[in-house]
């Protein structure tokens, strides 16, 4: 990569890391798509990898409001659904997969945005646990259907239980995907590059994350997720 698509993409990470650590979710709706974008060959790896410094993070930082129960039901599916996830990489090859991460963004922001309020029961969580699998293993991009079940919830609930999910969530699909030849050490040495970054948008979120409008920068997250979608569709 040039030195210019390095700056881009430290940028958009630092800004993800901020957006996620301040409304729980949005760092793979931002991210997935601008790295499909510029190399699609980092995703899912990258994104993944990214995201688990983070969310160790955000789920240390709101213990006291995780979801227990929810986390635990999200989570079972969850890893019962990676290997449909793998498998998705097997169909699609590779140059769709930047159409597929950008459809998948795309109609996951419009479902979110649609979507009446409801309280969540042991049906929602395991729709949003298979669903979650199956996408952020293809596509690192997993946060809206579980940003669809508590979106809700107390911001701080919803940050925690999501974290803790996708920790556990990630960790997963990475280890599926460089056991089935998948995944690429390289694509871990960009996410590590780019920690620092990723380090300053967490921490600057801990500034904020207690007094943003948490409706409006799930609005924000699910507008720039139509718009990059968008963009990534087009531009294959």
């Amino acid at each position: 990569m040039t030195g210019q698509t390095i700056a881009v993409l430290a940028c958009t990470v630092a800004v993800a890391a901020f957006v996620q650590g301040a409304s729980g979710l949005g760092f793979a709706l931002i991210v997935a798509p601008v790295a499909g974008l510029l190399d699609p060959g980092l995703v899912p790896v990258f994104v993944l990898a990214s995201m688990i410094p983070l969310n160790l993070y955000v789920a240390w930082r709101e213990r006291a409001s995780l979801d227990l129960r929810g986390a635990g039901w999200i989570t079972a599916a969850r890893l019962a659904a990676t290997p449909g996830g793998l498998m998705l990489l097997w169909v699609i090859p590779d140059r769709r997969l930047g159409l597929f991460v950008g459809a998948a963004t795309v109609l996951a922001a419009v479902v979110s945005l649609a979507a009446p309020a409801f309280r969540p029961g042991r049906g929602a969580y395991l729709g949003a646990g298979v669903v979650t699998g199956l996408t952020e293993t293809a596509t690192g991009v997993g946060g809206p259907p579980l940003a669809l079940v508590y979106q809700h919830r107390p911001p701080a609930e919803l940050r925690a239980t999501v974290a803790a999910c996708f920790l556990t969530g990630e960790v997963a699909s990475l280890a599926l995907l460089f056991a089935t030849g998948r995944g690429e050490v390289a694509q871990l040495g960009w996410a590590a590059a780019l920690l620092p970054p990723l380090a300053a948008g967490a921490l600057l979120s801990r500034l904020v994350h207690q007094r943003l409008d948490a409706r409006r920068m799930r609005l924000f997250v699910l507008v720039f997720a139509l718009v990059s979608g968008t963009v990534l569709m087009l531009g294959l």
